[in-house]
């Protein structure tokens, strides 16, 4: 395949999968060795095994940072302070796209950004929902509260007042009180509990 060839089919596309290249009569093995070259050559960035994306300039179309996230780990979800700052929850900006997955946490460093990702149990895989985060692009990303208790569970001493209060929090009423203390009431976490009692006070005084 040449390079014209590959761009005319992907270079609408955010990211792409190998496998696309491999239908018909082709070499997977010689399809393999192509994709390699392109990619020493700086024509197409390697994002995991089988995942690629065009490099400038050839790219038509640049992938959000939380819709890589999403494909780099499957299953996950962009969550803790990534998904605060989207929101417009906490003032700071946030680098690295943090994720929550039911799978392997680890790191990554792409030439697209770094990508962390942090493990819980499966039965607290939930809490997120499926948001365009740039026009045609759509990325799985938690829920405000859900964002919150991630960080706060994954936190040592993030219940308390002081470690709230150093977040920063604003926007506060754009939280559903009930949607917090249900979702740390089906989690069975005293210190979820209590930080969302924490958290409830502050949307209060916010108010005041």
């Amino acid at each position: 395949m040449k390079f014209e060839a590959l761009l005319e089919l992907v270079a609408a596309e955010p990211m792409f999968e190998s496998g696309l290249l491999m239908t018909g009569a082709v070499s997977p093995g010689k399809i393999r060795l192509q994709i390699s070259r392109w990619v020493k050559a700086g024509k197409l960035i390697s994002l995991r095994r089988g995942l690629y994306a065009l490099a400038q300039p050839y790219a038509k179309v640049s992938p959000h940072p939380f819709l890589v996230a999403n494909r780099l780990c499957r299953p996950s979800y962009v969550s803790l302070q990534s998904a605060l700052a989207w929101y417009g929850m906490i003032p700071e900006y946030v680098p690295a796209v943090t994720s929550i997955t039911s799978g392997r946490p680890r790191p990554c460093r792409l030439p697209l950004g770094d990508f962390l990702f942090r493990h819980v149990k499966t039965p607290e895989f939930r809490g997120y929902r499926r948001i365009e985060v740039q026009p045609g692009q759509f990325a799985f990303v938690a829920c405000r509260e859900k964002a919150l208790l991630d960080l706060i569970h994954l936190t040592p001493g993030a219940d308390t007042r002081p470690y709230l209060m150093e977040l920063r929090l604003q926007n506060l009423s754009e939280l559903s009180p009930r949607s917090l203390q249900r979702m740390a009431a089906d989690w069975g976490s005293p210190k979820l509990l209590r930080a969302a009692k924490q958290i409830i006070e502050l949307r209060k005084d916010e108010k005041t």
